[in-house]
């Protein structure tokens, strides 16, 4: 007799990866309906998740290549929905709803996608040839659109309502920009990670106060 069983990798190196997408998916739903405060906080949240997924892969020596692979197209996926396709969201639910709005909403979810796919290529390139871990990115990380989402609100109330829709979508236009420049930004390191979160804390309690 056959065992049942489900397809997928479901051990503790991916787990931070898919709770990070459920955070994003409720937040959608909370954006949806009106409670863009708590949406955004979800968002920074899968943000958070999505810092310390690939840390917490690494911990399991005997990943198998199938594993890792699976990760690495995993961890790509999920940010395309929660970093892609999350903000733009957010940005029709506020009211950024004008054409030239939408136009680069679209731009903002398919550099995002660009990126992740021109990671995956050259990621497993590399690691055809190297050992240990990237020290540079080529282009700005995708997760970086959290923290830009939540400096966005931090003057929500400081602007007009058109005011606002228009500085959101012109951040989330430079954000995807700097996606697909051909830029090399460094790998952070521990003081980097560090210097993220409490930069994210910090943005967040602005958020929140203002």
């Amino acid at each position: 007799m056959e065992m049942f069983y489900l397809i997928g990798f479901y051990n503790y190196t991916v787990w931070l990866t898919y709770l990070s997408l459920v955070s994003s998916m409720v937040g959608i739903y909370y954006a949806l309906d009106g409670k863009l405060l708590t949406a955004v906080i979800l968002l920074m949240f899968s943000g958070l998740c999505d810092m310390f997924d690939g840390i917490v892969a690494r911990t399991k020596k005997d990943r198998t290549d199938e594993e890792r692979s699976y990760g690495i197209q995993l961890d790509s996926l999920c940010d395309v929905v929660c970093f892609g396709a999350f903000p733009a969201i957010i940005g029709y639910c506020i009211g950024a709803d004008a054409w030239w709005q939408i136009a680069i909403m679209a731009f903002f979810a398919l550099a995002g996608l660009i990126r992740l796919a021109y990671f995956n290529v050259t990621e497993e390139s590399r690691q055809k040839v190297e050992t240990g871990k990237r020290k540079f990115y080529m282009g700005v990380p995708i997760s970086v659109s959290p923290l830009v989402v939540a400096l966005a609100f931090c003057f929500r109330n400081s602007l007009s309502h058109g005011g606002f829709t228009v500085l959101y979508t012109l951040l989330l236009l430079a954000n995807g920009i700097a996606f697909i420049a051909p830029v090399k930004v460094k790998k952070p390191g521990k003081k980097g990670l560090v210097t993220i979160i409490v930069t994210g804390i910090a943005i967040g309690v602005l958020m929140v106060v203002l």
